[in-house]
């Protein structure tokens, strides 16, 4: 089972900007979890994933291990390249 959990905030520009890609990206992989966290309001789990206050940190897990991450602005071809490779492992 493979999930990303995406970790963004309101006042981040990129986070914002990739909020469509990230809608995109979860209607074209339906078979994968996606998960969102809040920079500001969710400290528990940005701690727990050793988030900085560099956003938006897209984090890939299968089978509950961080397997990539990905920090920033990236196109969705960059996104859809990295999942498929990551969920072919």
């Amino acid at each position: 089972m493979m999930e990303i959990i995406i970790i963004s905030a309101v006042w981040c520009p990129s986070c914002l900007v990739m909020k469509k890609v990230y809608k995109q990206l979860e209607s074209y992989f339906k078979d994968i979890t996606f998960s969102y966290v809040d920079y500001d309001f969710d400290e528990d789990e940005v701690l727990k994933y050793n988030v900085s206050n560099i956003l938006p940190v897209v984090i890939l897990k299968k089978d509950n291990k961080e397997i990539k991450r990905i920090i920033g602005e990236h196109d969705i071809l960059e996104y859809e390249k990295v999942i498929k490779e990551c969920y072919e492992k």
